[in-house]
C-alpha cells in the first residue's frame, strides 16, 4: 500500500513539473547575447583579433539597436494588414503593404550598413575568407545577407528575426 501511495505521489509530482515546464515561455535572447554569439562565430571562422571583436561588438550592437524599433513597427503593420485582409479593406491593405515595403527598406539599410562597417574592419585575408564562406556565415551572396547578426533582409529573406 505504501509503495502504491509513493508511486502515485511520484507520478503526480513528475506530472506537475512537466506542466510547469510546458507553461513556461522561453525567454528570447537579449541583444547582447545575439551579438556575442555572432562575434564568437565570426571570431572562430575568421580569426578576429581582440580589437576586431570589440569593433564588431560595437557595430552589431548599433545595428541591432537600429533594427529593434523597425521590427516592432513591422509587426504592428502586419497585424493591421491582417485585420484589413479579414475585413476586405482594400485601401488599408494598400497602405499597410506600402508601409511594410518602406520599413523593410529601412531594415535592409540598417543591416547593410552594419555589414559594410564589419567588412571594413577585416584584413584582406579575412575578407577573402569571408567572401568564400559567405553563404555559411551570412556573407555576400549567402542566404543570411551580409554578415550582421540578423543577416540581410526581413523575415523570410535571411537572418534571425
Amino acid at each position: 500500500m505504501k509503495k502504491r501511495i509513493l508511486a502515485t505521489a511520484a507520478v503526480m509530482a513528475f506530472t506537475s513539473l512537466l506542466a510547469i515546464a510546458q507553461s513556461t515561455t522561453p525567454t528570447p535572447p537579449t541583444t547582447a547575447q545575439i551579438v556575442a554569439r555572432q562575434v564568437a562565430r565570426l571570431t572562430k571562422l575568421l580569426d578576429l583579433t581582440s580589437a576586431q571583436q570589440t569593433q564588431a561588438t560595437t557595430i552589431f550592437t548599433t545595428e541591432q539597436a537600429a533594427l529593434a524599433p523597425l521590427r516592432t513597427s513591422i509587426d504592428a503593420v502586419r497585424t493591421a494588414l491582417q485585420t484589413a485582409i479579414k475585413s476586405n479593406d482594400t485601401a488599408t491593405i494598400g497602405t499597410q503593404a506600402t508601409q511594410i515595403g518602406a520599413l523593410t527598406g529601412q531594415e535592409v539599410l540598417a543591416q547593410a550598413t552594419g555589414s559594410a562597417a564589419f567588412y571594413a574592419i577585416l584584413t584582406t585575408d579575412q575578407q577573402s575568407k569571408y567572401d568564400t564562406l559567405g553563404p555559411m556565415i551570412g556573407g555576400p551572396g549567402g542566404p543570411g545577407g551580409f554578415g550582421g547578426p540578423g543577416g540581410l533582409g526581413p523575415r523570410g529573406f535571411g537572418g534571425s528575426h
